[in-house]
């Protein structure tokens, strides 16, 4: 955020803003419809995969108000370990007679272990465009969290070598658990099944008439000029590590304009992400139908919200997918230690979602150019007279 220019690419920024807010929507109900419809985590067995594990749903109305608290916690510290829930009890609240109390549940302030990582976000957000205001006041905090990215980042590419040891004995855990094995993994073929059909809907319809709505021009032309992204997509499975393919495939293949390309497609690449919110909403509704669990309409509403918020603002590095799903399952009172069987195929489906996600950038630069095609034109004129003078 703290790189942006709001005041060189205002209109250009909102007009991506609200391409990756519609895609990223279109995309988490698309999983919710296939989800709903196909029931990947429902069967007829009467034992659920974790039967251990005490699950405590949280109702529409106060999950959706639950979000909005976490959004802005009121300590920033108490938020690395702890965030507002909801809690439910029965009998009469503190401050009224026993007499008068009936046996109603009554929903109440209450807290829950775990990181409250949307409410950080939030304020790294809110922060980061306050650092990007600044100016040259600001360029010395913007390059230390930049160092500190960098230092980051190979370390988690140290911890990524053991990642096969962990998976290992995360799997191991949960098949000793499971009371019948052949069920579950027809329900994981199911599940997987469910997403990639979900990732070709978006892929091949929704995208395509996006483009087409907008442009008028042949989508599946425009996506024969980065098939070369789409395939470094889906070998690296990383969104970041794509970027100079990507844009070489828009800026020498299809001469898109550099204001754009290198505006939108790296800050596409952590903001935009399609597979991600598709993936995360059939992955919550399996995870929730595996217990039994039938999420009202009201919640189903909810979780797409969430599953919208989360996944903007994902890393594009390898198995992302999997921290932002931990966020959105226990947004809504699911269990995460069924995300350890979902490791199982996420290999797969991390490649699938990430060709996914740079797919999704591509044609968010096209028609977010097709719309800015006067105000480009228009400052053209002043900057080649500057290179001129220059000259």
């Amino acid at each position: 955020m703290s790189s942006v220019n709001r005041k060189s690419y205002g209109r250009i920024g909102l007009r991506a803003f609200g391409y990756y807010l519609l895609t990223t929507l279109l995309a988490a109900f698309t999983g919710i419809v296939l989800a709903v419809t196909i029931q990947p985590g429902h069967s007829s067995r009467s034992i659920p995969v974790t039967a251990a594990v005490k699950v405590e749903v949280v109702e529409g109305p106060d999950a959706f108000l639950d979000l909005v608290r976490n959004m802005f916690p009121s300590n920033l510290v108490e938020a690395c370990f702890k965030k507002f829930k909801t809690v439910y009890s029965r009998g009469a609240p503190a401050g009224i007679n026993e007499a008068s109390a009936t046996n109603d549940t009554v929903a109440m302030p209450g807290s829950s272990d775990g990181v409250n990582t949307l409410g950080l976000l939030v304020f790294s957000v809110a922060f980061g465009y306050i650092l990007g205001s600044m100016e040259a006041e600001g360029k010395p905090v913007r390059d230390f969290f930049d160092c500190l990215n960098k230092a980051v980042m190979n370390l988690v590419n140290i911890v990524i070598w053991y990642t096969p040891v962990g998976m290992f004995f995360l799997v191991v855990g949960q098949v000793v658990e499971m009371t019948d094995v052949g069920e579950m993994g027809r329900e994981v073929a199911i599940y997987s099944l469910t997403v990639i059909a979900g990732l070709l809907i978006h892929c091949f319809f929704t995208l395509p008439l996006i483009y087409f709505a907008v442009t008028r021009r042949n989508p599946f032309r425009f996506m024969g000029g980065v098939l070369q992204a789409l395939a470094t997509a889906f070998g690296t499975s990383s969104s970041s590590a794509t970027l100079p393919v990507t844009l070489k495939c828009m800026e020498v293949n299809h001469n898109m304009d550099k204001q754009v390309t290198r505006f939108m497609l790296p800050t596409g690449a952590t903001m935009n992400m399609d597979g991600g919110a598709l993936y995360e909403a059939v992955a919550a509704l399996f995870v929730a139908q595996t217990h039994d669990m039938d999420f009202s309409l009201g919640q189903i509403i909810v979780l797409s919200l969430i599953v919208t918020v989360v996944s903007t603002g994902g890393a594009g590095i390898p198995q992302a997918g999997i921290v932002s799903l931990l966020i959105v399952l226990s947004s809504v009172g699911l269990p995460t230690e069924d995300i350890s069987i979902l490791l199982i195929v996420d290999w797969m489906l991390d490649r699938l979602r990430t060709a996914t996600n740079v797919l999704g950038d591509c044609i968010g630069v096209g028609v977010v150019q097709h719309l800015s095609r006067h105000d480009l034109q228009s400052s053209r004129p002043a900057e080649e007279d500057l290179h001129l003078q220059v000259s």
